[in-house]
């Protein structure tokens, strides 16, 4: 089994930065990508940004300029630096992990954490 743990939610004040951090552990052989989506009350859970096992990542537009997202292979970790947050990004947000667990998986498996929670205050 895989596990996938966030950490670093919190109440933070428009214009303040917060930092998520996501592990994953288990049995793993390899993850492909990692990222963070997030979701609202009432509302679909959305991409917020990803990151490849080369490095390569991508964001939601509204988030490009204010979040960093990157990753310590070694550790099976991924961070989200989070900048001039504003009010709109109140949600909680949720980590996955793309993981094959053996050498003749072919495709990967993708594995949610529970999700934390990130209110910014106006």
């Amino acid at each position: 089994q895989v596990q996938v743990v966030e950490s670093g939610g919190g109440l933070v004040q428009a214009g303040g930065s917060l930092r998520l951090s996501c592990a994953a552990s288990g049995s793993i052989f390899s993850i492909n990508a990692m990222g963070w989506y997030r979701q609202v009350p009432g509302k679909e859970r959305g991409v917020v940004a990803q990151i490849t096992s080369g490095g390569s990542t991508n964001y939601a537009d509204s988030m490009k300029g204010r979040f960093t997202i990157s990753r310590d292979n070694a550790k099976n970790t991924v961070f989200l630096q989070m900048n001039s947050l504003k009010p709109e990004d109140t949600a909680v947000y949720y980590c996955h992990a793309d993981v094959r667990m053996s050498s003749t998986q072919t495709t990967s498996f993708r594995y949610w954490g529970q999700g934390t929670q990130v209110t910014v205050s106006s």
